[in-house]
């Protein structure tokens, strides 16, 4: 087992540093200039080339790399262009809203799919079977952001019932802030639940018919027992896999939602960051959500050890 964890431990290691190599890559050879953005299109060449030495822009690549990877190993991020503060305390800012909808719209997701998809895994060939083949299919093919406009007309502009947009003001209570993403949560959700469904019925199909659900049966086990000790058990590892995956998409693809939302998260701020070449907030932002990524699949490789003591031993 501790082979197992330190195999993991490594391998996140270099996940991360070829995804800083990455990022910073991308980043420099994409076209803008932030000097020139920020000075404005009356700007000269020698004011732009003046803000660019003191952004230490001027420099060769392989100065810049090293002095990045100087600062992240002292676990500084940089100091934002436009925003002149640090990029770890612009990231804290805006991580509550974009937290809490992750967490919120993976909750709904697997309430809707895991208990479907269990079901339909058990009446395979039904017409329940069939219907919830189709709504998953259905739900996948939904863009997520057309899913949250259908329910801000609904929900919020019609009957009245939660926040068109917004994340309250800056005195509003928690509750309330939380009210604002129970529309952007269930459109990701829904969307999300379509992935989860499908791989719990097919988990579950793998299993059902096996010898020890036959056996558990044959020993006069309740039908309940049979499906969720037995077979849901030993189907749980590839969907506790995509519940992982679904997990870290929507930490880095809520983008969208957010926008269509108008939520001060950090999709939000991504987007803003783009757009002005702010290269600290953007390599900050996507290290951030790699390393979350990262974390993610590693807690679901530890999981993998309470299911199943094969991986264990």
């Amino acid at each position: 087992m501790t082979r197992y964890i330190l195999q993991r431990l490594l391998g996140m290691l270099a996940v991360m540093f070829t995804v800083v190599t990455i990022v910073f890559i991308i980043v420099r050879i994409a076209p803008g200039d932030p000097a020139a953005v920020m000075l404005g299109p009356d700007a000269t060449p020698a004011d732009i080339a003046a803000l660019r030495a003191r952004l230490g822009l001027d420099q060769p690549l392989v100065v810049q790399y090293l002095f990045f990877l100087g600062q992240l190993i002292k676990g500084d991020l940089g100091q934002s262009i436009f925003l002149d503060m640090p990029v770890t305390r612009a990231l804290a800012e805006r991580a509550e809203p974009t937290f809490f909808l992750t967490l919120f719209s993976i909750l709904i997701a697997s309430a809707i799919a895991l208990p479907v998809g269990i079901l339909s895994a058990y009446k395979r060939g039904t017409l329940f079977d069939q219907a919830v083949t189709t709504f998953a299919m259905f739900a996948a093919s939904i863009p997520s952001f057309w899913l949250g406009l259908v329910l801000i007309q609904i929900f919020a502009v019609r009957l009245g019932w939660f926040p068109v947009a917004g994340y309250g003001g800056p005195d509003a209570s928690l509750l309330t802030r939380l009210s604002h993403l129970v529309l952007p949560a269930v459109a990701l959700g829904i969307v999300s639940s379509a992935l989860i469904t499908r791989f719990t019925r097919a988990s579950m199909l793998d299993v059902l018919n096996d010898d020890y659900v036959r056996t558990a049966r044959s020993k006069g086990m309740g039908e309940f027992r049979v499906v969720m000790r037995h077979a849901f058990k030993n189907a749980l590892i590839p969907v506790l896999t995509v519940i992982g995956l679904t997990a870290a998409l929507l930490v880095s693809g809520a983008v969208v939602t957010e926008t269509v939302f108008s939520l001060p998260g950090v999709g939000n701020l991504v987007v803003s960051a783009v757009l002005r070449r702010d290269y600290p907030v953007i390599q900050g932002a996507l290290l951030v959500i790699a390393a979350i990524y990262v974390l993610i699949n590693f807690g679901i490789d530890m999981l993998y050890i309470l299911i199943d003591p094969r991986v264990r031993y």
